[in-house]
């Protein structure tokens, strides 16, 4: 598979590639991880709305489309990528992706809803984290998941707490939720 396409691994969309235009330190998420993550949120995310303030590739909304995430919010700075991303919803047929090309920071501090499922995958050359955690953590819908990627283990914010972590070579992935939850 060429270095700027992702295939979908699950769902409706199984096995269909999307390509995507070249960017700086954009790190499209590996399948193995992706497989991981969506096995630990469960396979079928029916109605789920999730937000990727860092989109990319888009892998992580469009993945969690393909298994029925009834909206999906991607944002990324990168004019390209969002027209890519746009693109790749409509070959696939859906109006379920809504994406704007902004700054992710500003987008999380302007925007209210709350989502089910958040992806926090920013580049890893910004250090953001203690700006980043809390702001995703604000967006998260009560019994909400925080998915975050990055280049060392990281602390869960006030209120959340780490479900799962792992690590794939150079990738350090954790899922997060509200702290108490069973």
């Amino acid at each position: 598979m060429p270095a700027n396409a992702i295939r979908i691994i699950g769902g409706q969309w199984r096995g269909r590639r999307l390509r995507f235009p070249n960017a700086p330190d954009l790190r499209p998420t590996p399948d193995r991880v992706r497989e991981t993550l969506f096995n630990w949120l469960g396979q079928d995310l029916t109605g789920k709305v999730t937000l990727d303030p860092f989109a990319g590739s888009g892998a992580l909304s469009l993945e969690a489309l393909s298994r029925g995430a009834a909206h999906a919010v991607a944002v990324d700075r990168d004019p390209q990528l969002v027209h890519a991303l746009a693109t790749a919803a409509a070959k696939l047929g859906t109006q379920a992706l809504e994406t704007h090309c902004a700054d992710a920071r500003a987008f999380l501090a302007k925007d209210t809803r709350a989502y089910d499922v958040i992806f926090l995958d920013p580049p890893f050359s910004e250090d953001a984290w203690t700006q980043l955690l809390p702001a995703a953590a604000a967006r998260l819908a009560k019994g909400g998941m925080l998915y975050v990627e990055a280049p060392a283990p990281i602390a869960a914010p006030a209120g959340l707490t780490i479900w799962r972590r792992d690590k794939a070579g150079q990738v350090h992935y954790h899922l997060l939720r509200h702290a108490g939850m069973g």
